[in-house]
């Protein structure tokens, strides 16, 4: 299993990123992928921080997680002679230099900007690639560096969003122990375990996750890497991604405006759980108290592709068995299950 060696949440901890690295006996040259905004936010602290330490730096902005950013920050990492890589800032940053780290045989350290999901520590990448999001097998940072000041400055939908990709472990637990049970898939009872305790104390913890609290964001943080490290446990994202998911990312697809990956997950798992027969009131009720999407509305998204989500889900990554089964659930069944759980009116 790929584990980070370090996790550092805290305040200020942007600061200790040149000496982390030292402490890590890393040399040489640096290699920042970061994006427009929050290279200002985080990347020339983190800089400085590595210029303190006795290391060269090179800055790449990157504006979204493609295959072609991927091919850019391979080339620079070439052309300068990089030594390792940090990905500083959202998604596409750190999923652009977890995977050209990856390919390109170097370490690499990932400092969010924001905790927003759990691919801030996993050992997968989220890429845009021929107009769909694949996610590829990457190598889990050596190290994570969460700031929590700075974390804690981003927009709260971002750490509310975080909270539903946690809370969707749930769903994604209950699809893989189906797929054992039904197709005679491996499962790690440990890592299923770690998963829902994750899960579940994000739930318990709904009402203290608040707007601009340090400690909330420290809270999120540890969730968001315990869930990576499941992943890792299991040599698979199946403890952290199941028909939730695929609904997902069927919504990135086909809405004209797609929400949140977190937010949409959220919503995906109110409904895959009332399918699964659990509590899917408790799971609305988290994402309310939190302050997340539950419904259509919430997401900004019209209800009829809420629906066609639901029945096309199974398509995605059609290997990995969930309670949509092979074939899906008809357009009745998407309507009904829709409304039962008030996502759409």
């Amino acid at each position: 299993m790929q584990l980070p060696r370090n996790v550092i949440a805290g305040p200020g901890a942007i600061r200790s990123v040149g000496g982390l690295c030292r402490s890590m006996r890393l040399k040489g040259r640096a290699l920042i992928v970061t994006g427009r905004t929050t290279k200002h936010i985080a990347g020339e602290a983190a800089a400085d921080s590595l210029r303190a330490g006795g290391y060269d730096v090179d800055f790449l902005v990157v504006d979204e997680a493609t295959m072609a950013s991927v091919e850019k920050a391979k080339a620079m990492a070439k052309e300068t002679n990089a030594d390792f890589l940090l990905g500083v800032g959202g998604g596409k940053a750190i999923d652009t230099a977890k995977l050209a780290s990856t390919q390109q045989d170097l370490f690499f350290i990932s400092v969010p900007t924001a905790a927003s999901h759990d691919g801030i520590a996993s050992s997968r990448a989220s890429i845009k690639h021929d107009g769909e999001t694949v996610s590829i097998q990457a190598e889990a940072p050596l190290c994570v560096i969460a700031d929590t000041d700075i974390i804690a400055r981003s927009p709260y939908r971002l750490l509310a969003a975080g909270c539903g990709d946690v809370i969707s472990n749930y769903t994604a637990v209950l699809d893989w122990r189906l797929a054992s049970r039904l197709r005679n898939v491996y499962i790690s009872e440990y890592a299923a375990a770690l998963s829902i305790m994750t899960a579940q104390i994000v739930m318990d913890s709904a009402s203290e996750i608040k707007p601009g609290l340090e400690d909330s964001v420290r809270q999120v943080v540890k969730a968001l890497v315990s869930s990576s490290v499941a992943m890792s446990i299991a040599g698979s994202s199946a403890p952290a991604s199941g028909s939730e998911h695929k609904f997902s990312h069927v919504l990135d697809r086909i809405a004209p405006r797609p929400a949140l990956h977190g937010e949409q997950c959220g919503v995906g798992t109110i409904m895959m759980m009332y399918l699964h027969g659990g509590d899917w009131q408790s799971i609305r009720n988290a994402l309310l108290t939190i302050g997340a999407p539950v419904d259509a509305k919430g997401l900004g998204i019209e209800d009829k592709y809420i629906v066609q989500a639901l029945t096309e889900a199974h398509r995605i990554r059609p290997e990995r068995y969930t309670i949509l089964g092979d074939t899906g659930i008809t357009r009745d069944a998407a309507l009904k299950v829709a409304k039962a759980t008030r996502v759409i009116e």
